[in-house]
């Protein structure tokens, strides 16, 4: 590849901004700078060329790319098309690539993880461990894929690599007795995050607190002691900027800034609605939805006597500045969703369908769906109630409009996973089952 490399406008270049450069520096350093330069560029194109599949879609963000979906459904909910049982107790969502669709399970104490084509045949399952078996029972998590390679997280906070194709296991990592992590209350619910050559896990250790390790290998990369608190329950995101990608991640009671590339913390944003006395195991510490960021602006809703706040990002990604807070707005796990200034969550003091203006963070509007899990598709919000209801809702500029809805009568337990929209087929986990529901708008015959 170097033979072939035209080196005579490389060196122009080099001789137009380092006129004093001496001619045998460059005779013998300009083959080591090519090769530098060339490696720099491959990487950064397999950076970019990486497919991920991951928790509410794209970027986090809880936004299906979905078109011509029903924008009204039957009484009695739209078409069952398939039902998948002995998935075992979760609250997590499938994954979907191109062909296959990923979940997590638990049965009999042993975390599984299911793979099927899309017409609903299970093609095999591997065991990754023992699972949570504590309060609300179940695995919690959703699978992570990158290219081959799938990321599974227990509820007790270990992770295996396995091979999406066979279900090979790559490696496994125990976050008790490889990185001194802690345990939270209701069981380790992230959902893991891949960048480049790394995967993110907030371990919660004293010393460990979040980690980053090579993502072929297991190995760790570098270790963040953060503030030195328990794991917040979080699915982190990550920030893209020109000098630096940002890591997003709660510990108990704070929103963490971290460099991807060093682990180092750039900033911190406590909650401090709680009192430092008050803060007890199961109280204040619970920080389950995905923070969302844009165009320098980070925006994180947060339940359990908390709240929703606006920040603002500085320009080298090192400080941020709170622009604005607000407690009526306070969903516990539901997720959330940006619609131009719009945000859509749940409430949890007050358990309904909400919506806040994002330059302002005031409550424009409610719904009284109870509390649930949020996300958009073709125009259209998806809220799956806690009290067991699937709802249509119209996203009016003046308000919102419940158009349709249906019991989800079929499952076990908590109504708690998050609905997940692919290739205009709903899915909707109800513990130990999942329902697959057509809303595709079927398309008229243009030659009758």
């Amino acid at each position: 590849m170097l033979k072939s490399f035209d080196f005579t406008n490389l060196r122009k270049l080099i001789r137009e901004y380092y006129p004093n450069l001496k001619n045998s520096y460059m005779h013998l350093n300009i083959r080591r700078l090519t090769l530098l330069l060339i490696t720099t560029v491959l990487l950064t194109q397999y950076v970019n060329a990486q497919k991920i599949y991951e928790w509410r879609g794209e970027n986090r963000s809880g936004i299906y790319n979905e078109k011509n979906l029903l924008k009204s459904w039957p009484e009695q909910g739209p078409e069952l098309i398939r039902e998948y049982t002995g998935i075992g107790n979760g609250y997590g969502s499938p994954i979907f690539t191109d062909d296959r669709m990923y979940i997590q399970g638990e049965l009999d104490s042993i975390g599984y993880l299911f793979a099927y084509d899309l017409k609903g045949e299970l093609l095999w399952k591997k065991d990754y461990g023992k699972e949570w078996v504590e309060s609300y029972r179940g695995s919690r998590s959703t699978p992570t894929i990158v290219d081959n390679l799938i990321y599974v997280c227990s509820g007790l906070g270990n992770i295996t690599c396995f091979d999406s194709k066979n279900g090979k296991k790559i490696w496994f990592v125990d976050m008790l007795k490889d990185l001194n992590g802690s345990f939270t209350m209701f069981g380790h619910s992230e959902s893991l995050l891949i960048d480049g050559d790394k995967v993110f896990l907030t371990a919660g250790g004293a010393d460990t607190n979040v980690v980053a390790l090579n993502r072929f290998d297991g190995k760790i990369i570098w270790v963040c002691k953060g503030l030195g608190e328990r794991p917040g329950y979080n699915a982190p995101n990550i920030i893209r900027l020109e000098n630096r990608n940002i890591l997003l991640t709660f510990s108990a009671y704070s929103l963490m800034g971290i460099d991807t590339k060093t682990g180092d913390l750039l900033w911190t944003h406590v909650q401090d609605n709680l009192p430092v006395e008050k803060h007890k195991l199961g109280m204040g510490d619970t920080h389950s939805n995905t923070i969302l960021y844009e165009n320098r602006f980070i925006y994180y809703v947060a339940g359990d006597g908390n709240c929703a706040v606006k920040l603002k990002l500085s320009q080298d990604g090192k400080k941020i500045t709170e622009v604005w807070r607000n407690k009526k707005f306070d969903s516990y796990m539901g997720g959330i969703v940006k619609i131009g200034n719009k945000i859509y969550s749940c409430g949890t003091a007050k358990k309904d369908l909400r919506r806040i203006t994002a330059d302002t963070g005031i409550v424009t509007d409610s719904l009284k769906l109870g509390s649930g899990a949020v996300i958009l598709a073709d125009g259209m919000l998806y809220y799956y109630s806690q009290n067991s209801k699937m709802c249509l809702v119209k996203p009016n500029p003046e308000k919102m409009e419940l158009i349709s809805s249906f019991k989800i009568k079929k499952g076990t337990k908590e109504h708690f996973a998050h609905p997940v929209i692919n290739k205009g087929i709903l899915y909707v986990r109800h513990g130990n089952i999942m329902l697959a529901y057509n809303i595709k708008q079927e398309q008229n015959n243009t030659n009758e």
